[in-house]
């Protein structure tokens, strides 16, 4: 086989290892979990392999350097320098690699995907995989359905469509960026009537997913982009009046549906008329701000906000927010003002770059089917998609699913390859050192991800045993035992190793003492490796309390109450110390505050409120 087609064929296999990525991230939930995370892992093993073999064996090897790389580098080296100075190594490290995940991602489609050919290919896999999720989502929506393929959806989700998403506001997300390129290659694209048929068709079926999906920030988004994209459309003659046609259509689809949603309107309940998720997120913004405060130019640290924010915590919130729920935000408060500035940098430089292309690509003839109206057509359809995810990110956090953040990370890529028509200063070629200095950083990369993705397999292994064992058994503990060998540095093992052995301590048995003592080492493995959980401090302050250690306990419970003040648990675990201290009249305080924090479903504080009702209501020096 000569060079040649040896070149095409690395090339294909880097193109399919890429769309494998793009079409699996979606499909599994968004790609959130660890156990999703792996396989990608291994496939971006593939193309780090893949790129390195094509690196020497193609016949020349030319790359692509755009504005837009700098900013991309200059990321990922404050990222690595962040992620060094993080205090809560775990979480910032599986941060980092997403990161460095999303960076290869990009550098790939800049460097490999040079012919108009592979953006085609590429912007009809993901037209068609929208269509397919969306017409998921409608049958979810039409019939009222409470999974996710075999996944039950929150309750506060039930009465709107998510697709094989979890959350309905990020498949609105995942969408809003492909509805532009579906759109644009059913009026301009240079294709074959019958594929502008069905392209036109799913364009018709993603806008209906994106309906039911019911997510507020997602319509405005999409509306928003859409406006812009026609009036862009019939600036030009030739795209005037297909550009017109198709809006009258969309339009009236629109109003079909919002006339139905209202009178359907109980069928969204309190989500759709009242707006109560909304106000719960606007209320997370503020915990975000004075996190920012601290650290100003640095911010708190990688996918720090979810720990720190309890510190912050409004009263009425009670729930883990995960993150802020606005992009912008969270970049502020996880990585400073110079995170957020270099994020904003690549993003004026990849529209700069879409600027000046512009005038290069797009045809102002009648012919719609000149060669030049694939590259306006993409060009259109991606730059106008990633401007609705930018306007959905102020209310959602979108770029923190995985599979929408591969998605506007390969979108971004493909993109500014399309600067290539507007200059030739941008091709780098590639001397022999050049190709060994490029090897050597793909091999530090493709070492360190293939040794992250063995240690992250083997924890998932022994966690996935540990978690069909009950919640007190020794077994549990020394499974989980296993997964923190693995890594040392995942707190959360720690602390659930400490749990374990704390409730079998107290069941009572014999030797329950050591057990206990035992779990409260745990337990400060866990603060060590994450200073701001309050459950640790907690939970080693009730192993005091069990010993009788129940001065010992306080400085914990205090601890606990300063990173978590706003707690409604905390509190009531306060209160719970309180009575073993004998102090019925400060526990019941206590557990009053709790019931304040969280009035419904709060057993512990309205059960234990009771008992000391009673208790305080007995006659005076009575034995408890």
């Amino acid at each position: 086989m000569d060079r040649e087609r040896l070149d095409k064929w690395l090339e294909w296999g880097i193109l399919g290892l890429v769309l494998a990525i793009l079409v699996y991230g979606p499909l599994v939930c968004g790609m959130v979990r660890p156990h999703e995370l792996i396989i990608v892992y291994g496939l971006i093993l593939g193309v780090l392999g893949l790129s390195v073999l094509r690196l020497w064996l193609a016949p020349s090897m030319r790359i692509l350097w755009t504005p837009l790389c700098w900013g991309v580098l200059a990321f990922v080296t404050y990222a690595i320098i962040r992620y060094w100075e993080a205090d809560i190594e775990y979480a910032a490290r599986q941060e980092f690699i997403k990161i460095l995940i999303y960076a290869t991602l990009f550098f790939t489609v800049l460097h490999h995907f040079h012919r108009q050919e592979t953006a085609n290919i590429i912007a009809l896999v993901l037209v068609f995989l929208a269509l397919g999720i969306s017409a998921y989502a409608i049958y979810q929506f039409a019939t009222d359905s409470k999974y996710v393929w075999h996944l039950v959806k929150p309750v506060d989700y039930m009465k709107r469509a998510s697709g094989t998403y979890i959350c309905p506001n990020h498949l609105a997300g995942f969408l809003e960026m492909i509805l532009p390129i579906g759109l644009a290659y059913t009026l301009m694209g240079r294709i074959k009537p019958l594929t502008r048929i069905l392209v036109g068709y799913a364009s018709l079926v993603i806008l209906a997913g994106i309906g039911v999906s019911v997510s507020r920030g997602g319509w405005i988004a999409t509306g928003v982009a859409l406006i812009v994209f026609f009036a862009t459309l019939i600036k030009y003659r030739a795209y005037r009046l297909p550009a017109i046609l198709a809006l009258v259509v969309l339009l009236g689809l629109a109003s079909v549906f919002v006339v139905k949603a209202h009178q359907s309107r109980k069928r969204f309940g309190e989500i759709f008329v009242s707006g109560k998720i909304e106000n719960i997120r606007f209320r997370l913004w503020r915990p975000a701000i004075e996190l920012w405060k601290e650290n100003r130019w640095w911010g708190a640290g990688p996918a720090h906000f979810d720990y720190r924010f309890r510190q912050f915590r409004p009263g009425d919130v009670q729930l883990r927010p995960d993150r802020v729920h606005n992009d912008y935000l969270n970049t502020l408060a996880d990585w400073g003002i110079v995170g957020t500035v270099l994020v904003g940098a690549a993003w004026v430089l990849l529209y700069a770059g879409v600027a000046k292309t512009w005038k290069f690509v797009h045809h102002q003839s009648n012919d719609l089917s000149s060669r030049s109206s694939n590259r306006f057509t993409f060009i259109l359809g991606a730059s106008t998609g990633l401007l609705a995810i930018l306007l959905h990110s102020v209310v959602d956090f979108n770029m923190h699913i995985p599979a929408n953040a591969v998605l506007a990370v390969i979108l971004m890529a493909l993109l500014s390859t399309h600067l290539r028509y507007a200059s030739n200063r941008y091709w780098i070629s590639l001397r022999w050192w050049g190709r060994g200095l490029t090897s050597l950083v793909l091999a530090v990369m493709t070492g360190y991800l293939g040794y992250q993705t063995y240690r992250l397999n083997r924890e998932l292994e022994w966690i996935k045993k540990a978690e069909k064992e009950p919640e007190y058994s020794l077994d549990r503990a020394a499974f989980l035992e296993k997964a923190f060998a693995i890594e040392p540095m995942n707190f959360t093992s720690a602390y659930e190793i400490g749990e374990a052995l704390r409730l079998q301590s107290w069941t009572g048995e014999e030797g329950y003492e050591k057990v206990a003592t035992v779990a409260m080492e745990w337990f400060q493995r866990a603060m060590r490796l994450n200073p701001y959980d309050s459950y640790s401090y907690l939970r080693y302050g009730m192993c005091l309390d069990w010993l009788g250690k129940h001065e010992d306990a306080e400085p914990y419970y205090q601890q606990a109450l300063k990173l978590d003040p706003n707690s409604y648990y905390v509190s009531a675990h306060q209160g719970w110390h309180l009575i073993q201290k004998g102090d019925y009249a400060g526990a019941k305080r206590w557990f009053e505050r709790s019931l304040e924090l969280k009035p419904a479903d709060n057993r512990i504080a309205s059960s234990y409120l009771s008992i000391i009702s009673r208790r305080l209501a007995e006659p005076a020096g009575r034995q408890p």
